[in-house]
């Protein structure tokens, strides 16, 4: 895959519906592009693990992803626990229920809000700063001496990224779900007079198999739409840093909206059976 090109320059479209017409273009055009860039940067990670230096780089950018976001990933996910156990908590004490506040808060974690707040810390953290990284090295035509010396710029700028993101993105999310069921047991403990051993039956008595893996799929694939979004978003940069600064931002906003609705669809798709 070339990434770079040279300057397009287009006549100002005549009417809105040309305008409408280019933007339809354009955004369909990035779409293809992002889907290309992702598959080619998953099909090149085992040449990454195959050689010395692309392994380091790749270990490299598993701290950076991982262990970097550690304390960011902790303090999300035991305040997003303790919200959803003072919530629920207060709700079902209107029917004497605060017994069972353990299930509902190991359900959303472990389903949607362990997965989707990962995904939020990682693309605000993690993605923003590899759009801005790889867009000062396009924008300083670092991307295009690479090309000149026929190295590839996604096996050896985007892969280790992607590869990084598809590994700790399940990772952190666990950690998180981890995380925030202590905190939800703690808000029991302390506040809603639910002992700990009481909330850990209630949540254990909900927890299925089946739960625990929709929510590392979603967090796999929402690390694979943050790679691909931020790396797009990189090489695509123009404009110096002007340009940088608008690609950490849509990368941002980007992976934001495709988090979310993604999450919807992949609810949808285990827990809703289809009818014809």
């Amino acid at each position: 895959m070339r990434i770079t090109r040279e300057s397009s320059y287009e006549d100002a479209p005549k009417g809105r519906f040309e305008a409408l017409r280019r933007h339809v273009v354009t955004f369909f055009a990035n779409v293809g592009n992002t889907g290309r860039l992702a598959v080619e940067s998953l099909a090149c990670l085992p040449a990454v693990l195959a050689r010395g230096d692309s392994r380091a780089a790749f270990m490299r950018q598993l701290y950076v992803t991982g262990i970097r976001t550690l304390p960011v990933i902790s303090v999300v996910g035991l305040f997003t626990g303790m919200i959803l156990g003072l919530q629920v908590g207060l709700v079902l004490r209107r029917w004497n229920q605060e017994i069972y506040l353990g299930a509902p808060v190991m359900l959303s974690l472990i389903r949607e809000m362990g997965p989707f707040m990962t995904g939020i810390c990682l693309s605000s953290c993690v993605g923003s700063a590899i759009a801005a990284e790889l867009g000062t090295m396009t924008v300083n035509d670092e991307v295009a001496a690479l090309e000149i010396m026929s190295i590839s710029p996604v096996r050896y700028l985007a892969a280790p990224r992607m590869g990084a993101l598809l590994v700790m993105s399940p990772i952190l999310a666990f950690y998180g779900c981890v995380l925030g069921v202590v905190g939800g047991g703690v808000v029991g403990q302390t506040q809603l007079n639910v002992s700990f051993q009481q909330y850990i039956t209630s949540a254990m008595s909900v927890a299925a198999t089946k739960d625990l893996f929709v929510g590392l799929f979603k967090a796999t694939i929402f690390g694979i739409v943050i790679g691909a979004v931020s790396c797009h978003e990189g090489f695509a940069t123009r404009l110096g840093a002007v340009g940088v600064g608008r690609a950490t931002q849509r990368c941002v906003i980007t992976s934001f909206l495709l988090i979310l609705m993604l999450g919807y669809m992949i609810t949808r798709m285990f827990y809703i059976e289809f009818s014809i």
